[in-house]
């Protein structure tokens, strides 16, 4: 295994702050991470988010349904830097309780993209997923790695 470099090191850093950010449902501190222009595939609609401030009212209707802190956890975390582009992809299990008592627990599998924007690693695009089940087409949130 190789040493990570500083500008892994600086991006690793980075999205353990936007998954403090994350859990503790700090939309500032989160927003932070992504760029003004970055572009989403998430699990929820829409099918393509645009902005960062669009992405911003998926997190703001998602914290709002989630009752105290959100459970996050990063696994098979990969860096991969080039100059000023980075991309990283992990899978990770969400936990939380919706504000209607239901308990939520799934995985998704997360694909980031990087650009070092005035000396800091920003998000500029983001694809996240679940695998489906090809015989009957719906999602399967339960797998594990």
């Amino acid at each position: 295994m190789q040493t990570p470099t500083a500008e892994e090191m600086e991006i690793r850093k980075g999205l353990d702050d936007l998954v403090q950010a994350l859990r503790a449902k700090d939309i500032e501190a989160l927003m932070a991470h992504y760029a003004a222009d970055t572009v989403v595939f998430d699990i929820r609609p829409p099918l393509r988010i645009e902005s960062a401030d669009a992405y911003r009212k998926n997190f703001e209707a998602w914290f709002a349904s989630v009752d105290g802190p959100i459970d996050y956890e990063v696994r098979e975390l990969l860096v991969t830097v080039r100059d000023d582009v980075a991309f990283c992809h992990s899978l990770c299990h969400v936990k939380s309780k919706r504000t209607n008592g239901e308990k939520s627990d799934y995985w998704v599998r997360v694909t980031s993209g990087l650009r070092k924007m005035s000396d800091r690693w920003m998000i500029t695009h983001e694809h996240i997923s679940m695998p489906i089940d090809l015989r009957t087409m719906q999602a399967q949130p339960e797998f594990q790695s």
